[in-house]
């Protein structure tokens, strides 16, 4: 599969595979459905007319309910008008305020063969997300070709492994790590393939990010012990416990949460390194093994440099409020970097970056080793990857 002379068709029948996957896991039940009542129904809605009369209102919190009449835009009951509770919980991430002519999403139930107690849920926005992602694949593909294809399978196939398989199995009480290695695994592989093809510059992509990713599952089981840091720093992560999964071990999901975080930037990485490996050995086909190995530590060392600071950005970003309220507070530094949900940041972004850190000596040692394992029928053959 791996030798010298992986074709067009070889690619191909690998996509389809990937593609039967995507549609297969999308018939997959998660388990989870029969926890939605049998009699909720979902629809889009238009807002008629608003009512503000039972909000109340203390400083900036608001509470109580907005009472809304929503004409429905789909469903069996389009056309028809229903009042619509929009309750408030005083929260301001959680909560939205509406006002005539916005569409939002309706939740409701059926009695007496009309629909009756229904509640907001939001602004809808189904339409311009599908828009959004129609107009990124679009973009993919006219940029990358039959690559950007490819990536828009691997970014289909990541999303439904995650919400069809390894959620629900940590819903379930399945050990977060053991399945999220698993599922990082079958990423991976399927990114990797995808990506490279099946060829040498896949296998080495997989090897080298894999072992990277291993590494920061050892790590980030050493140092959350060793930090004290329990799962419950994660945002809804109490909430969890209270909703019937009390089994739930959170330490362990924050755990495999930090390896998964990190794993497309170790595989951009290990991809950067494989393929220009491969590059020098199309070029220079009897270069040794020693000196190969040092060129891909020579692109892996400028990758890493931007990487690791990719990560800090990635993660710092969705804390910014967080920061700023504590500058404005004036918390002292050593006060704010010693809090728990700190410190679990702070172990998230470091040993992801040690993940991304190794990841560039694993895949420039594979990569040497796999390179070299087929340098001579190379040379008698040259390759068609």
């Amino acid at each position: 599969m791996f030798l010298p002379g992986s074709n067009k068709k070889k690619d191909i029948i690998f996509v389809i595979l990937i593609f039967c996957i995507c549609a297969g896991l999308l018939c997959l039940p998660t388990g989870f459905e029969e926890r939605l009542p049998s009699d909720s129904h979902f629809a889009r809605g238009r807002i008629i007319s608003v009512d503000n009369s039972d909000i109340l209102q203390s400083l900036i919190v608001k509470t109580g309910a907005q009472e809304l009449q929503v004409e429905l835009l789909n469903g069996p009951y389009k056309g028809q008008t229903v009042s619509v509770s929009n309750l408030l919980t005083g929260k301001m991430e959680m909560d939205e305020m509406y006002s005539e002519g916005k569409e939002i999403l309706v939740e409701y139930s059926i009695i007496n063969n009309a629909p009756a107690v229904a509640f907001a849920r939001g602004h809808y926005r189904i339409r311009l997300e599908i828009i959004l992602v129609v107009l990124f694949a679009l973009l993919l593909i006219l940029v990358g070709g039959w690559t950007g294809f490819k990536a828009i399978l691997s970014f289909l196939f990541s999303a439904l492994m995650i919400w069809k398989v390894m959620i629900p199995l940590f819903l379930k009480g399945k050990d977060p790590i053991i399945v999220g290695l698993l599922i990082v695994a079958a990423l991976t592989a399927a990114i990797s393939f995808l990506v490279g093809g099946l060829t040498r510059k896949g296998l080495v992509t997989f090897t080298g990010a894999f072992l990277g990713l291993l590494l920061t599952c050892v790590l980030a089981n050493i140092f959350s012990r060793q930090f004290r840091i329990h799962g419950a720093v994660r945002p809804y992560a109490e909430n969890l416990l209270y909703s019937g999964f009390e089994y739930l071990n959170l330490s362990r999901i924050f755990i495999a949460s930090i390896f998964i975080a990190c794993s497309g930037a170790v595989m951009d990485l290990a991809m950067d390194i494989s393929v220009s490996m491969h590059e020098i050995m199309e070029k220079k086909p009897d270069i040794s093994l020693i000196e190969h190995i040092r060129s891909g530590m020579v692109v892996g060392r400028s990758v890493v440099g931007t990487m690791t600071t990719t990560l800090l950005l990635a993660y710092s970003g969705s804390y910014i409020a967080l920061i700023m309220l504590f500058m404005g507070m004036g918390v002292p530094v050593m006060s704010m970097l010693n809090k728990n949900f700190v410190a679990a940041e702070i172990v998230n972004t470091i040993v992801g970056s040690f993940g991304m850190v190794t990841v560039a000596p694993f895949t420039a040692i594979t990569g040497g080793i796999i390179y070299r394992f087929h340098r001579k029928k190379s040379i008698e053959k040259p390759d068609s990857e």
